[in-house]
């Protein structure tokens, strides 16, 4: 099945920020955000363990327990299970050290064997209050968490979580599986192994405004030629399209805030929101399926559905072009 016969629309919700992903959120408040995106017609969700350590999946699932199973599309990932017992300190996370420190406490046991993805699905089904999911990915085996061992990792992930995955799907468990990454190069491996294929992958960060070229280069030529398409995350780049500062799940350094700021006054010369060119720039390539921005309050869903719609003129992504803001090989949206 491909994802865009599986996913309902363009816009889904991704649901890190939900994890108290840099800073803590009341509870009351990430109801609140889930409730509005299911209000503007929102019918796909993302999530993860590693989210808060469960607290993202508990937060989307206390609201989606209680709407009818059938009418919207659930995904989460495997490699972290979540355990009972606590631990004190920071949760090891590589790059992304210090991200989700305000999340639960309970200590994530990061596995991508058989046994392990076999635990995180019924760990995840228990805080999402649901006895089935839809799409699994694969999370996080790739140089940023693991750096020059993340071969080790890719290799675990393929004789374990491969392997349940693709046996879960045949048994019809679950409806398509994939990866879930911050960098292309283990989706190129996966995509050029002789064994069953995954259904589609969630790219993270690698294919928004700021950073695409990569992408096009080698792992977009493949999936389009083998009908695997993408998820699109982070299409504002942990937040510096949409206004905030950080690029990269860090404070975003002067060279990005400077293509930013080239970007917006661009936009802002044709009247267009820089949320909207982000937004559509990154669903304009054949292989994006929908894109997952995630939020923390109950007006951006309305900002990302109004985004999704705006009209934005062919003359700037004409111009978007002409000034070297994207690169010559990336589709834009109308044809431009």
């Amino acid at each position: 099945m491909t994802l865009k016969n599986l996913l309902p629309g363009k816009l889904g919700f991704g649901t890190a920020p939900l994890g108290n992903m840099f800073r803590a959120i009341p509870d009351e408040q990430a109801r609140a955000t889930v409730e509005a995106a299911w209000d503007q017609g929102v019918r796909y969700y993302d999530t993860a363990p590693l989210y808060g350590a469960g607290l993202a999946e508990e937060r989307l699932g206390e609201v989606l327990s209680g709407k009818p199973r059938d009418s919207y599309v659930l995904s989460t990932k495997v490699g972290r299970v979540i355990l009972d017992e606590h631990e004190p300190g920071a949760h090891e996370l590589g790059e992304k050290g210090g991200l989700f420190e305000h999340g639960n406490p309970n200590r994530i046991v990061h596995e991508w064997t058989a046994d392990a993805t076999e635990r995180s699905i019924e760990g995840s089904l228990k805080r999402l209050g649901t006895d089935r999911l839809d799409i699994v990915w694969v999370h996080d085996i790739a140089q940023d968490f693991h750096g020059d061992a993340w071969l080790g990792t890719f290799e675990e992930a393929r004789t374990g979580a491969f392997r349940v995955l693709s046996r879960l799907r045949e048994e019809g468990v679950i409806r398509a599986w994939g990866l879930g990454v911050n960098r292309t190069e283990p989706i190129e491996l996966t995509l050029a192994l002789d064994e069953p294929q995954p259904d589609g992958f969630l790219l993270a960060g690698r294919y928004t405004l700021l950073d695409h070229e990569h992408a096009l280069q080698r792992l977009l030529p493949a999936a389009q030629e083998q009908g695997v398409e993408m998820v699109v995350g982070g299409p504002y780049s942990s937040g510096v399209l949409a206004g905030g500062t950080h690029f990269e799940y860090r404070q975003a350094p002067a060279e990005i805030v400077g293509k930013v700021a080239r970007l917006k006054a661009l936009a802002d010369r044709h009247g267009v929101g820089i949320k909207a060119a982000a937004l559509q720039f990154s669903l304009a390539h054949p292989v994006a399926a929908a894109a997952v921005p995630g939020a923390t309050r109950p007006d951006r869903i309305a900002e990302d559905t109004a985004a999704l719609a705006e009209a934005v003129p062919a003359a700037f992504w004409h111009d978007l072009r002409a000034a070297g803001l994207v690169s010559p090989a990336a589709p834009l949206p109308q044809g431009a």
